[in-house]
């Protein structure tokens, strides 16, 4: 079974970020997504809305670049 940060880390590698990049556009520090993607740690409410909120925003761009 994946993992929620298993699934962080592919879709932040897919979109080819840091970890740097994705903490600070979503307001978390390296350490703490890096946790997260090792499961170390698992991610609080909080942190899965800004997830879900900055992947529809790329969802959302992507899919307009690509009907175009």
């Amino acid at each position: 079974m994946i993992t929620i940060g298993e699934n962080i880390r592919r879709y932040r590698k897919e979109k080819n970020m840091t970890q740097k990049d994705l903490g600070d556009y979503i307001g978390i520090s390296n350490t703490y997504l890096s946790d997260l993607e090792v499961g170390r740690t698992n991610p609080s409410i909080k942190t899965l809305k800004k997830l879900q909120q900055h992947w529809k925003s790329v969802t959302s761009i992507y899919s307009k670049v690509r009907n175009n």
